[in-house]
């Protein structure tokens, strides 16, 4: 497997083996389980209160918007943790310390927009 193909094809037959182990683990699921459907078995479940209603349920955008803005910000740490392994290795100091603070200001500049356009108010 040497060469510039032999690393793909060794990716691709792990890739395979595990797709091959996840759904040899699913089909012994589906043959080994007991099944024995009920009525109260095949009722929709709520966190144990009984269904009442339609089941449409309309959510507010702000929730959303929270959940976007948790996402940016776990991007952020993600992003800020091998930072500052670089930013203590010789000759990195300078450029990973503007390279932080130029991403630390598109950031900046989200945040500074979403509360320019009132996304941040809770009410």
């Amino acid at each position: 497997m040497d060469g510039y193909f032999g690393s793909y094809v060794l990716v691709a037959a792990l890739l395979a083996i595990g797709i091959a182990i996840v759904a040899g683990a699913l089909l012994a699921n589906r043959l080994l389980r007991p099944s024995r459907p009920t009525p109260e078995k095949l009722t929709t479940y709520e966190c144990g209160v009984d269904p009442v209603g339609e089941g449409w349920a309309q959510s507010q955008v702000r929730y959303y918007v929270f959940t976007y803005l948790y996402v940016v910000f776990a991007v952020d740490a993600v992003f800020l943790f091998p930072w500052a392994t670089v930013f203590d290795a010789p000759g990195y100091g300078l450029t990973t310390l503007v390279e932080m603070f130029v991403f630390l200001g598109f950031i900046a500049l989200g945040i500074v927009y979403a509360w320019r356009k009132r996304v941040l108010t809770w009410t």
